[in-house]
Formats: structure tokens, C-alpha cells, sequence
């Protein structure tokens, strides 16, 4: 099932047995569990009926003696298992998951890493309860899903703000909820979020960020670039030179890919390239015209370089000399 589908019936009380919630991105997990936990059971009756226990302090015989009661004065009680990827006999409660009781919500939350469901217990979850597998969005996904999640605080955002808190949030969505949570307290339900709006909120720049340096390497405005580079260096915090060179890697990676697709649609160049609008396609095609594949190769070769230096390997990346860092990184880019 999907995390809309786990949703849409968990507010229809319409509940299941078993939940194995697992997989590498906690925020879903973790949704789905609070949910479970403030709405299951009405406030008068979760004192007597629910329960919350953690991987690393319980084992198979105490889950189940929890999951094995019956609920008092109620139609269900409630057992959940935090960090179940910590309890080292997790696959003994295949005993009680063989035969659960219908009257149990019990919801295991085996976070940061897939469980192998192809194992005779993984076959059995999936048979008797609910598996739902927490994959991390890919970074060109994280923009619709700020979108989506805005959507439910009753606002809207603009493409351009939406990439831009993708850019330097990337694709930590609990990070992201949180930020996109304190924009909601700032504004009146209805209004559309705009790149100033995330300047004034969230303290990313508009006038200095990665894809306005983008956008000025895809024109050569060497004074532009020269400016942002400035800014860059003088808040290191706000622009670590690691993130400058990740997002950087990205956007030549798709100036690369494009060479090869010189006479495919437009359609088939966003799809390929992962891109959300013609705007940004049009930022590309200017690109390629002022970094020829040769060069483009040499650029990328170039950050490869300048990223491991960035992490310390051969070169000491701290105060003056992460900014000399970026300086030659650039003049690399455009020489």
C-alpha cells in the first residue's frame, strides 16, 4: 500500500493488525506512527489501552505479551514499536504475527534501512497486516512534494520557491516539514509562497543562491557569477562549499546529457533531465552553447577534484581557504 492509501484508511478507522513500517526515509514512517498513536483511540482511552515501547529495551516476549492483551472498555488497544530495527530477536514475533489478535493495532517502526521482505517473516507481514516500504524521494520528486504538503496547511508556492528550498533543504523531509511549518505560522491560508517569501522565513537568499549562480554560468555573466561567488564566501553557513559543488555536479551532469540530446523534444529532455518546467530547459540549451562537451567533461572532472578537497582529502577546507577553494573551482569552470 501506498503512504496516501495507509492514510486515507488509517481516517477511516479503518485498521489493520499489523503495520511493519520500514525502509530509509523516517519521515513516512514516523507519519503514519504519530498518526496511529493521536487518532486511533479516543484521549480518554489511551491510557488504559496504548502503549509505546522501543526496540532497544524490549524483546519478542514482551511485544507479544503487550500485542496478546485484550483492550479494556474498547473495541481496540494500541501497541507500537519504535526503533523495532534495534531488537535483535525481531523475527521471533513471527509467533503472534502467525495468529494476530484482531482487537491489537500493533505498529512496527523498523527505521533507516529496507527489511528484506522476501524472508519467511517479511512473506508473513505482508500476509496478515500492512508492510509499507519508506523509500527517500529522489531530489527532483522533493519539489512536488512541497507542494503536496503545502496543500494541506491551505497554501500554495511558486515553482521557483519550491526549487529553491529543494536546492538547500534537499531531501530531508522532516527538515523540510519543519521549515515549511514555521512559513505556515507566518502566513494567512491561501497565500502563494514565493522566493521572497522563503528569504524572509527561512533565510535562504533570492538574489544569492545556487540556481541564480546556475543561471548565471548558463549566460557567462561573469559579473553576476563574480557577485554570488562574493556572497558565497562571506556566508559559508548559509552556502557550504560542499553543497555548492554537489549542486554544481548536478546541473553539468545535465549540460553533459544534453549534448546528447540535441534533437530530442522538449518533452523528452525534462523527462531525461528531470526537469520541472521549459524555463529551466531553456537555462540548458543556453548552457551548452557556452560549455562544449569537451569542456563540460573537463568541469566535471573538475568538481569530482574539488569536492574530495572540499572533504578534507588532500586539503585543509576550513575559513580562508574554503573560500580560496571556490575561487579556483570557478576560475577552473570558466578557463
Amino acid at each position: 500500500m501506498t503512504y496516501q492509501q495507509i492514510l486515507g484508511d488509517l481516517k477511516k478507522k479503518q485498521f489493520q493488525p499489523v503495520y511493519f513500517l520500514h525502509g530509509s526515509e523516517p519521515y513516512f514512517i514516523d507519519a503514519i506512527s504519530d498518526f496511529i498513536e493521536e487518532n486511533a483511540l479516543p484521549e480518554a482511552e489511551k491510557a488504559f489501552n496504548q502503549v509505546v515501547l522501543y526496540g532497544r529495551d524490549v524483546d519478542h516476549l514482551a511485544v507479544i505479551d503487550n500485542a496478546r492483551r485484550y483492550p479494556m472498555m474498547s473495541p481496540h488497544q494500541v501497541v507500537i514499536v519504535k526503533e523495532a530495527q534495534e531488537m535483535k530477536d525481531l523475527k521471533d514475533l513471527e509467533k503472534y504475527v502467525t495468529n494476530p489478535l484482531t482487537s491489537t493495532i500493533l505498529v512496527l517502526c523498523h527505521k533507516h534501512k529496507s527489511f528484506n521482505t522476501t524472508t519467511k517473516f517479511g512473506k508473513l507481514l505482508q500476509e496478515k497486516g500492512v508492510v509499507f516500504d519508506s523509500k527517500k524521494l529522489y531530489d527532483n520528486q522533493v519539489p512536488d512534494w512541497i507542494h503536496d504538503y503545502l496543500q494541506h496547511l491551505r497554501l500554495k508556492i511558486t515553482p521557483g520557491a519550491a526549487d529553491l528550498l529543494a536546492e538547500y533543504l534537499g531531501t530531508d523531509l522532516s527538515l523540510i516539514a519543519h521549515e515549511l511549518d514555521k512559513l505556515s505560522l507566518h502566513l494567512q491560508p491561501g497565500t502563494e509562497i514565493t522566493a521572497q517569501h522563503v528569504e524572509e522565513y527561512v533565510g535562504i537568499s533570492r538574489e544569492y543562491n545556487i540556481f541564480e549562480l546556475q543561471k548565471a554560468l548558463s549566460n557567462m555573466d561573469l559579473a553576476r557569477i563574480s557577485r554570488i561567488l562574493q556572497n558565497f564566501i562571506a556566508n559559508p553557513k548559509r552556502n557550504p562549499t560542499i553543497m555548492v559543488i554537489g549542486s554544481l555536479a548536478s546541473f553539468f551532469t545535465k549540460v553533459y546529457l544534453l549534448h546528447f540530446l540535441k534533437n530530442a523534444s522538449d518533452t523528452d529532455v525534462q523527462q531525461k533531465l528531470g526537469l520541472r518546467s521549459t524555463y529551466a530547459l531553456k537555462e540548458y540549451r543556453s548552457a551548452i552553447r557556452h560549455f562544449p562537451l569537451a569542456k563540460t567533461e573537463e568541469i566535471i572532472s573538475t568538481l569530482k577534484t574539488c569536492d574530495l578537497m572540499a572533504k578534507g582529502v588532500d586539503y585543509n577546507s576550513t575559513g580562508k581557504e574554503e573560500g580560496e577553494l571556490l575561487k579556483e573551482m570557478m576560475f577552473r569552470i570558466l578557463h
